[in-house]
């Protein structure tokens, strides 16, 4: 009987290994479904199946669903554009601030609120109340295609226009329909669409923020590198009801909570460092001991512009006007094709890989307005300036980008101006390069008194870097601020081993006596020693 079972065991063993596929030819495991992004798929929504012809058409099919989205917006900084400072008491934002780019939004709504997420703001009358003035494509589109361009007052082209009238140029419409039904969560090139190109272009103005991070390696960022961990910018930047975490306004310098679970009622913003990190991500314990002065950012951010695409750190608008060989507007391209001079707005310097410069810094950054009075000086004047020392308790040594420049300035009232710069209008700069018209334009929508006379200020503001991480193979070396001259020369406050102006002659002096006479002591000892030796053994 036995027999019997062994023999039908083997003949079971032979069959199935002779039709089982041999190893070599088994077929590769499946690999895993790739999941959606968003739990909707909006193509599939029948009141996005429509052709739209404006952006609020669109929102008012969103809100059909997302019936609190709007009112949600419409408390957030990014729709108000201002903020009144809990420190200054400053009403402060793009409404109400001068700039040393393009001076002010001011007379220039039209092109400037391309980047506001709303559609339809060109002057004073836009109505902040209503509900489908709210651009949901702005943040949530994720075709790639939705553009909102220059002189539209935030309004996307849904047919081919001619702009400007009589000129013959045509701007594509862009497919509203399409672009509804791939909608989606924010990601880096829907927030980068507006501040990857503040100021006028492509890295302009903040320097750690420009277009190398829409598709970023790990040597330029090592939260937002594409192959790695993949950050978007609302990983960082926590929404509550679509209010997004971090402000330029008035951020946090100084953040003493443990690393903790987003959404912990009591805690600092998500969007600083240590939320993740904790006080003390190091290692080495005297790394640790650096933190409690020195942000992360100062040694994990050894240069911003490091992706190959350069930062303004210069605009001189007192050299505009200058008409080419020709009689006619001229741009003056580097050998890299960008702008150095152009008769619309002057002279310009870009650079790259550029070596932050250093601030105490407590988080109260103090706006220069147009109100106030400006005494002209061999000085520049701060359009903000970071607060902080090393003894108030608050504040942290900080990398910034400071950005100088020339702008407008009414020498009789003694203060800032408003330019009006796009438009057009015949009081538009760039139309007849008249600066008295522009400015008389400006001032006059901005509600301020103009003398009539235009002269020209040098002016600097400052702009915090936290983006543009490197790998912490590639963080700012130790000698880099221990030494003479180096990253951290201008900084008071605190003593620094290895740099000149920390040097004491005495103490110097002191301690090689000290050293001196340890080296006599131990050879004495020594001496001693060998003598009493000799001495035991007679």
């Amino acid at each position: 009987m036995r027999s019997r079972y062994l023999l039908v065991a083997a003949l079971a063993a032979l069959f199935f290994t002779a039709t089982a596929p041999a190893a070599t030819e088994s077929a590769p495991a499946a690999a895993p479904a790739t999941l959606p992004k968003t739990t909707a798929d909006h193509s599939k929504f029948e009141i996005l199946n429509q052709d739209f012809a404006s952006g609020p058409e669109v929102t008012k099919a969103c809100l059909s669903c997302h019936t609190e989205a709007s009112k949600q917006i419409h408390q957030t900084q990014h729709w108000k554009w201002e903020f009144v400072n809990p420190d200054t008491k400053q009403l402060l934002g793009k409404k109400h601030l001068v700039n040393n780019f393009c001076t002010s939004i001011k007379t220039n709504e039209a092109a400037c609120n391309s980047c506001h997420i709303g559609y339809g703001w060109k002057d004073d009358t836009f109505d902040f109340k209503s509900e489908v003035n709210v651009d949901c494509l702005a943040c949530h589109d994720n075709s790639g295609k939705y553009a909102k361009p220059s002189g539209f007052a935030g309004n996307p082209v849904a047919k081919d226009t001619e702009y400007p009238p009589g000129s013959g140029k045509i701007i594509k419409g862009i497919n509203l329909k399409e672009i509804a039904q791939k909608v989606g969560p924010s990601s880096r090139n829907t927030c980068g669409a507006c501040h990857f190109k503040g100021g006028g272009g492509d890295g302009v103005k903040h320097g750690d923020l420009d277009s190398s991070l829409e598709f970023p390696d790990k040597d330029l960022d090592v939260h937002m590198d594409t192959e790695g961990l993949n950050f978007s910018c609302a990983t960082c930047h926590k929404t509550d009801g679509h209010l997004v975490t971090g402000s330029r306004y008035a951020p946090t310098a100084l953040d003493k909570n443990a690393a903790h679970i987003r959404g912990a009622a009591n805690k600092s913003s998500p969007a600083t460092c240590q939320a993740c990190h904790g006080q003390a991500p190091h290692k080495q314990v005297k790394l640790n001991d650096h933190t409690t002065k020195i942000a992360c950012q100062t040694c994990h951010i050894p240069a911003f512009a490091r992706g190959g695409i350069p930062t303004k750190m210069w605009w001189d608008w007192s050299t505009a006007g200058k008409p080419g060989p020709d009689g006619k507007f001229q741009t003056i391209r580097d050998e890299n094709d960008y702008d150095t001079y152009m008769t619309t707005k002057g002279d310009f310097k870009w650079a790259e890989n550029v070596t932050p410069e250093y601030v105490w810094f407590n988080g109260t950054n103090k706006y220069t307005l147009i109100t106030d009075k400006i005494e002209k000086s061999n000085q520049p004047i701060q359009i903000n300036g970071f607060e902080g020392s090393a003894t108030d308790g608050k504040s942290m040594i900080w990398p910034i980008k400071m950005f100088r420049g020339k702008q407008q300035y009414d020498p009789i009232n003694k203060s800032l101006v408003i330019t009006h710069l796009a438009g057009n209008d015949d009081t538009a700069y760039w139309k007849n390069l008249d600066w008295v018209k522009a400015v008389t334009t400006g001032m006059a929508k901005g509600g301020v008194k103009f003398s009539g006379e235009v002269d020209f200020i040098e002016t600097q503001s400052m702009w915090a870097i936290n983006h543009m991480v490197a790998p912490k193979e590639k963080a700012v070396g130790c000698v880099e601020c221990h030494m003479n001259n180096g990253r951290l020369e201008k900084i008071d406050g605190v003593y620094m081993p290895g740099r000149s102006r920390d040097h004491a002659r005495w103490l110097e002096i002191g301690g090689w006596l000290l050293a001196a006479l340890t080296l006599v002591g131990v050879l004495g000892h020594g001496l001693i020693r060998i003598v009493a030796s000799k001495r035991n053994r007679k």
